[in-house]
């Protein structure tokens, strides 16, 4: 991957439902995504912590990202299937999701992704996500 590739998928990131978010891009590597949420209110359920749906949504969208990394822009990436475990209740400043690919099929691609709440510069790890994902050619999404 070059460094114009690398830059696009970090802007392509963050638009539609991750951009409104409020998902922001880490780092990009082949076969690796980072993503932090700086927690907003609106991001809370009624309780005070981190809605399950956003820290879903962050591992999904992160792990799709990771596998974007390993195709070129002749192709997109599809989630066919995901798990989510949730350890505990997500609650701080900050939720930083770490995502890599675990098996680089040239179809069928999964990532791992790791979501951490951050408080007081404190990284606990509340959520494992394992992402299947599927590699089509973009002509066919037109």
């Amino acid at each position: 991957m070059n460094k114009e590739r690398f830059e696009f998928l970090r802007k392509d990131y963050v638009q539609g439902f991750p951009a409104n978010c409020g998902f922001e891009v880490e780092r990009v590597a082949y076969g690796i995504f980072e993503s932090r949420l700086q927690i907003q209110p609106v991001h809370r359920q009624q309780d005070g912590f981190v809605h399950a749906g956003v820290i879903a949504t962050m591992a999904d969208h992160t792990g799709g990202y990771a596998a974007f990394t390993t195709v070129s822009e002749k192709y997109r990436i599809l989630t066919i299937e995901f798990k989510i475990n949730y350890f505990k209740p997500a609650v701080g400043e900050v939720l930083i999701c770490r995502s890599k690919v675990i098996n680089n099929g040239r179809k069928i691609k999964v990532a791992e992704s790791e979501v951490f709440s951050v408080a007081k510069d404190q990284e606990k790890l509340v959520s494992k996500a394992m992402v299947t994902l599927i590699v089509v050619p973009a002509a066919n999404l037109a």
